[in-house]
């Protein structure tokens, strides 16, 4: 997918080096078409890692996509520079009277807290409610898809005791659901919480379809019978070192980590890790880009 991106973002270097494919603004205005408008709230505190993982997922698509990034400027951003934030983001208040065509609320590292108890639970509240009249599809990932189905649906959030950690294996609920299209029967993906939402809660409520599923892992993919809205509770964002960093790092604040499953190889955490998901990342993206963003949305939609 040629993603419009500005030409001096600092994962540009990081995709090329990896054969992604990356169209500059110069190149992008010589098309004659309309791109899709895509905007990514990023609540996570390493922005830039998450920004290159997004970009990678969402690069395998003939579509165009125009991508603008917005965070919480409630919320002091410690972990990237306000010279990064100032050049590259938005605020909300900035954007909000644009329309996109599909907006992805990323994860955020307060799981633990409730969510009023969030500093920027109620800006997050307002994104939430401004993407029913202003967004044809929002994609909702990890904690935001917990913040999500609790603030439209009262879906709660239950403590899991211990951090899920590693790449399950997953069930697709009805292979003819478009977002599964050219799934296997089964797929894997990254998880990493300490968080859940209960199955029984998904089924029991008349505005929400379980898509897919895991035993070890319960909730995965969750859809809205609007089709407007997407609640994904795992990761099929992550890179091949996302889950060794996660689990590094936790190591060295000295928490009660286990190795992430299923994901070294003989569980050894000096190899290198195994890519399980990539192919059913990308496929997922290209799904939801295609069924639920481009087929949906009004040509002078913007």
């Amino acid at each position: 997918m040629p993603i419009n991106i500005p030409n001096n973002l600092p994962a540009i270097a990081i995709l090329k080096n990896e054969n992604i494919f990356i169209m500059d603004e110069q190149r992008a205005s010589q098309q004659d078409i309309r791109p899709l408008r895509i905007a990514l709230c990023n609540l996570m505190p390493l922005k830039i890692v998450t920004e290159t993982d997004f970009i990678r997922v969402l690069s395998n698509t003939p579509l165009q996509i125009e991508l603008d990034f917005f965070y919480m400027d409630k919320h002091d951003s410690k972990n990237t520079s306000k010279e990064h934030l100032h050049i590259f983001y938005r605020t909300f208040d900035q954007i909000k009277q644009n329309r996109y065509d599909g907006l992805i609320i990323t994860g955020a590292p307060v799981e633990n807290l409730e969510f009023e108890c969030v500093d920027y639970w109620n800006a997050i509240s307002e994104v939430m409610e401004w993407s029913k009249t202003n967004v044809t599809n929002t994609l909702y990932i990890c904690w935001g898809a917990q913040a999500g189905l609790y603030h439209h649906y009262g879906i709660q959030k239950y403590p899991m005791g211990k951090k899920l950690f590693g790449v399950f294996e997953h069930h697709i609920t009805d292979n003819k659901i478009p977002l599964f299209r050219g799934f296997d029967d089964t797929f894997q993906t990254p998880h990493s919480r300490y968080t859940e939402n209960r199955i029984k809660d998904i089924q029991q409520h008349p505005d929400l379809t379980l898509a897919a599923w895991s035993e070890k892992a319960g909730v995965h993919v969750v859809i809205a019978k609007n089709n407007r809205q997407i609640f994904v509770t795992g990761h099929f964002e992550y890179n091949l070192n996302t889950l060794k960093d996660e689990y590094e790092r936790d190591l060295e604040k000295g928490l009660d980590i286990s190795i992430p499953e299923n994901y070294y190889p003989d569980n050894d955490p000096k190899a290198r890790p195994l890519v399980k998901w990539r192919a059913n990342a990308n496929l997922f993206f290209i799904n939801w880009l295609n069924y639920y963003v481009y087929q949906e949305t009004p040509y002078d939609w913007i």
